[in-house]
């Protein structure tokens, strides 16, 4: 006799509860989406940025409710980089050594229109004209300086790259 699964009717108890209580899903599934929820972001502020970035850690703002308070001093403890400020040429090999210390894998969020582009000082032989120069950026956050808002709206679009990994192709630089 051949069970129809469309028809719960036609299902056993046991098959019934096996359907409603287990969850099949990749090992892969199950990492992305306990990485997503659980980002560990390196303070790294260069300029005028990084107070907005402390502010959306502050009780006001609360990046808290989705998991990332855990501001990490070391970069061997973070999965996330949050790039906030201009970048100067002396500063941009620093900025790669910290990149490069973090563990597999990670990501790079690039907050204010100095980290993305050079912003106002673009024109200044010192600046550097964007960190996606020498970092692979996943989200950048515009805006000079960007509110703590966008901050939060770039953290849940990251966790949404990284919940679903297929559909967005990583760049690696």
């Amino acid at each position: 006799m051949a069970v129809n699964n469309n028809n719960p009717k036609s299902l056993s108890r046991e098959e019934e509860m096996v359907r409603k209580n287990i969850i099949l899903a990749s090992i892969d599934q199950v990492l992305d989406y306990a990485r997503a929820h659980s980002f560990w972001p390196v303070t790294f502020g260069l300029a005028c940025c990084a107070i907005e970035m402390m502010a959306a850690g502050g009780a006001r703002y609360d990046v808290a409710r989705f998991g990332y308070e855990v501001f990490r001093p070391s970069p061997r403890q973070a999965d996330l980089m949050i790039v906030a400020g201009t970048i100067t040429e002396k500063m941009a090999p620093l900025v790669k050594r910290v990149y490069d210390q973090m563990p597999e894998p990670k990501y790079v969020i690039a907050m204010g229109s100095c980290a993305i582009s050079g912003g106002p000082f673009v024109d200044s032989y010192h600046v550097v004209p964007g960190a996606d120069q020498f970092l692979p950026v996943d989200v950048y956050i515009p805006g000079c300086p960007p509110r703590p808002e966008a901050l939060i709206h770039g953290l849940l679009t990251l966790r949404d790259k990284v919940k679903n990994p297929k559909v967005v192709m990583r760049k690696h630089g």
